[in-house]
């Protein structure tokens, strides 16, 4: 590790004015989205037939999302990243406040469900913009702090948006969490109606089928990229069942959800500790010791499979945390760093498909598991594969070797 990284208005990520404004419109939408899981969750449990309707807009909102995802990454290269922001953020705060609205004036609830999917369609438009954006606003020196400045937000917003929408819900109703998330879009459209990013080469215009093919192609060529989100298709499929699912069982049956709780807080403050730490170290190795950070994600999983005491799974939940900032700052930086702009969008649409697809799956799979072989044999033998799968990219010399420089130096031209 070397090279310490200035923290203020004036240096660093910070000195460009449009990353400043991207960077506060992104905060502020983080922590308006950050209320509404819990907003909405327990408006829609209080309907009848809550428990299933709930399930059955999440699935509304997550599958058009993970199918549309390349298509957003075709429109973010082809389109000013700046603009496409703008309008995907009025859309979302205006489905915001419908959301709002048929939950305060208590609508029939299955109205909920052309909202959740033109939310995931939203967002697939949305997600690779985001991530591709920064390169545009900052030099390459600075990438690394943007996205560690970006990854504090997140996990900030994590910590304080579910509290703060649990306390709405308690005292005046969660549809007002979910009207507070529709503000913060409105307001983040007007941060990103002030970035202002040169306007790219014009290149040969091509159809959006050949836009992901290209994509594919690129993709498919590198192998440093296509091995670790290969590993993270693993990865999420196994946090989501053994972390997301049968976590909250083990913790109902034994430590309570008190201690459940805890132990998510404690893993968002790891989170916001690494994303802090990140704003003045830089890895030489980026890819090797991000993928190696990752393998911590997976330790709390072994210690909740293993019986261990609470205490020892909320430290295990604190380094998971930590390595999951590294992880992922390191991740967007190398990808931001090492594929040209009129590709990057599709590229990061692939990693975001690759990352996401066995998600539902993991889900689905965690409970018949747990039934067949017992619950806290699945979470510990989970936990030990998702060690094994991050660690297994490093077994190419592409990744285990390659330095930042070594990476932009993989851009063609």
């Amino acid at each position: 590790m070397n090279t310490r990284l200035p923290l203020a208005w004036s240096s660093g990520a910070l000195a460009n004015p449009s990353f400043r404004w991207f960077y506060l419109g992104r905060t502020v939408s983080l922590f308006g989205s950050a209320m509404t899981p819990v907003a909405l969750a327990f408006a829609v449990l209080a309907a009848r037939h809550g428990q299933e309707l709930l399930g059955y807009l999440l699935a509304a909102e997550l599958l058009p999302n993970v199918l549309l995802v390349l298509l957003g990454g075709s429109l973010a290269d082809r389109f000013r990243r700046d603009r496409l922001l703008v309008w995907a953020h009025v859309g979302q705060g205006c489905s915001q406040a419908a959301v709002a609205a048929v939950v305060l004036t208590g609508t029939n609830p299955y109205g909920l469900f052309p909202l959740a999917v033109l939310n995931g369609v939203l967002a697939a438009v949305t997600s690779p913009a985001l991530r591709g954006i920064v390169p545009e606003l900052v030099t390459p020196a600075h990438i690394s702090q943007a996205n560690a400045l970006l990854n504090a937000s997140k996990s900030a917003a994590r910590i304080v948006g579910p509290a703060t929408a649990g306390l709405l819900v308690a005292t005046i109703g969660g549809g007002f969490g979910i009207a507070a998330d529709a503000v913060t879009f409105f307001a983040a459209a007007a941060c990103m109606a002030q970035v202002a990013i040169p306007s790219r080469p014009a290149g040969p215009v091509r159809s959006l089928v050949r836009s992901i093919k290209d994509g594919w192609q690129y993709f498919r060529r590198r192998r440093w990229i296509w091995s670790i989100t290969g590993a993270w298709t693993v990865m999420n499929l196994i946090q989501m069942g053994a972390w997301q699912v049968l976590g909250p069982m083990i913790a109902q049956k034994s430590f309570g959800p008190a201690g459940w709780g805890l132990t998510l807080s404690v893993k968002a403050a790891g989170i916001l500790a690494g994303s802090m730490v990140l704003l003045k170290i830089r890895f030489a190795r980026p890819l090797r010791d991000g993928m190696a950070a990752a393998a911590g994600v997976g330790l709390p999983l072994v210690v909740l499979g293993c019986h261990l005491p609470l205490p020892v799974l909320t430290a295990a939940a604190g380094l998971a945390g930590i390595g999951s900032a590294i992880t992922g700052v390191t991740w967007d930086t190398a990808l931001q760093q090492g594929v040209p702009q009129d590709k990057l969008g599709q590229v990061l649409a692939f990693d975001e498909f690759g990352s996401y697809v066995g998600i539902p799956l993991g889900e689905i799979l965690a409970v018949p598991l747990a039934d067949r072989w017992g619950i806290y044999p699945v979470v510990t033998v989970g936990g030990v594969l998702f060690i094994l799968v991050a660690l297994s990219p490093l077994a190419l010399r592409d990744v285990r070797r390659m330095t930042a420089q070594d990476i932009r130096s993989t851009m063609p031209g």
